[in-house]
């Protein structure tokens, strides 16, 4: 980290002599990193809670002490590069070695940078000498194992717990949760753009003669493993679906085969097999892979934010809801929000208020259908019959409440027999032009209009329900 009193008098130094331009190498350490930390963050994101955050604020105070100290008097260009090999950081040290440490149930994907090109992104800002603040970085990610296993390194897993008594825990947190940055606006501003993917730069920083590396753009940007969901589309997602809750399905003719569309479901219970079914449905039957926007707080826990990430998951903001649509790409989104995941099981099959209503905004931006989707079944797995409150738990995992379930008692879901019905799509982009999702009335008129057309479903199954173990509420041809 920076040595802020040397770092003033070098401001100070500067603003007497008055260079043509300055240029500060900051980190993209100051964004910091969280299970609630946003994908390929841009120059104008803040970190939540800089006073709390030992690295974030103190590059936040380099920057800071940068910018008043020169002034007007000296063009101030703040450069912030991702990791940069080799460099003193815990990541850089750790990947250097033959035994890397690592953290169990985590596989956060990176961005590597090569020396050579953050030399040549500075000669490019002293060149330019544009001011402003600049992320430095490859275009492509490469997950932690997969770094590992490029540069013929041993993971070692080895609990957080125990390793905050001789490391850093805030520097932890980079091994535990993705922190990549865009590069979009200095290949916009400067013209610069990385010679080196991350996986290069790894390969070339440790001379590595293992395995060929794997074809540039082969790793996702969110972490997810197209791999990874086949073999449990197999196995256990198969076994799941056909034997275990004996998934009935209808609708999915109404899924688009191409193009941006947006799921809308309804998750009951705290463990998101609902979601998880649908999608290994999604990918069987139509071939394509949606991305569910997922709560920050089941990003918290080892293994199932592995689980989730590598299934397609993403943290639930705008931005990342965006990137998926603008890729043409299935964006899943679970509107009741969190509310709706613990809902009592008295009340389970009674959807809960859509919130801001931002999946409505989104398809109108993005000309993207609207394909309502419910379950029912999945309520019963882990029924949830009372919830404690406790502001130790919630900020210890972001969950309004701790529900009481008969899990752990009953660690194994109930086999209740489930049944999914995705609706007609409600084609938004057809009959509204873009600027419509600024329109409040009619964001909200349509957000009415999908919960009415999902409970109305709801009600309809649940009314031709006989058993929650068997049965069948669907009639026998497809609809």
């Amino acid at each position: 980290m920076p040595d802020l009193p040397e770092a003033e008098q070098v401001f100070q130094q500067s603003a007497r002599i008055r260079p043509k331009n300055f240029i500060l190498l900051s980190s993209a350490l100051i964004y910091g990193t969280g299970p609630g930390r946003k994908s390929l963050v841009t120059e104008d994101y803040s970190a939540r809670g800089f006073g709390t955050y030992q690295i974030c604020r103190r590059w936040k105070l380099l920057e800071e002490a940068g910018a008043r100290l020169l002034k007007a008097n000296v063009p101030l260009t703040i450069l912030r590069p991702a990791t940069i090999l080799p460099s003193p950081t815990l990541l850089s040290r750790r990947l250097m070695r033959r035994l890397m440490v690592t953290i169990p149930g985590h596989d956060p994907v990176l961005q590597l940078l090569s020396l050579a090109d953050l030399a040549e992104a500075v000669l490019c800002s002293v060149e330019r000498g544009v001011p402003g603040v600049f992320n430095i970085a490859p275009d492509n990610v490469i997950p932690l194992r997969a770094a590992v296993r490029i540069v013929r390194s041993h993971r070692v897993p080895f609990p957080r717990t125990l390793q905050r008594l001789t490391t850093n825990s805030e520097a932890l947190e980079y091994l535990r949760y993705p922190w990549t940055i865009s590069n979009a606006k200095i290949k916009a501003e400067l013209g610069f753009a990385s010679g080196k993917s991350s996986v290069a730069a790894l390969v070339e920083c440790r001379n590595s003669s293992g395995p060929t590396p794997p074809a540039e753009g082969a790793f996702d940007e969110f972490g997810m493993d197209a791999n990874y969901i086949r073999f449990f589309g197999k196995t256990l997602f198969k076994f799941l679906c056909d034997y275990y809750w004996r998934i009935e399905t209808r609708g999915l003719k109404y899924v688009p085969r191409k193009g941006p569309g947006i799921l809308v479901g309804m998750h009951r219970g705290f463990m998101p097999w609902d979601g998880i079914m649908a999608l290994h449905q999604l990918v069987e039957k139509t071939g394509r892979i949606p991305r569910f926007l997922t709560h920050p707080g089941l990003l918290k826990f080892p293994f199932i934010c592995n689980f989730v990430r590598k299934l397609g998951g993403v943290v639930a903001c705008q931005e990342s809801a965006a990137r998926v649509l603008e890729s043409g790409e299935l964006l899943g989104v679970f509107p009741e929000g969190v509310q709706g995941a613990f809902t009592p099981y008295r009340k389970a099959y009674t959807l809960q208020g859509f919130g801001r209503d931002d999946f409505v905004k989104m398809a109108l931006r993005y000309r993207a259908p609207i394909v309502p989707f419910v379950t029912i079944g999945s309520a019963e797995i882990f029924p949830i019959f009372g919830q404690i409150k406790s502001r130790r738990w919630t900020r210890y995992s972001d969950w309004p409440c701790l529900p009481i379930s008969t899990f752990p008692f009953l660690p194994v879901p109930l086999p209740s027999k489930w049944h999914t019905q995705f609706l007609p799509p409600i084609h938004v982009e057809e009959q509204f032009p873009s600027g419509a999702a600024q329109d409040v009335s009619l964001v909200k008129r349509i957000s009415v209009e999908v919960r009415t057309k999902m409970q109305q479903a709801v009600d309809d199954m649940l009314c031709r329900r006989r058993s929650i173990f068997f049965g069948s509420v669907f009639d026998s041809e497809e609809g």
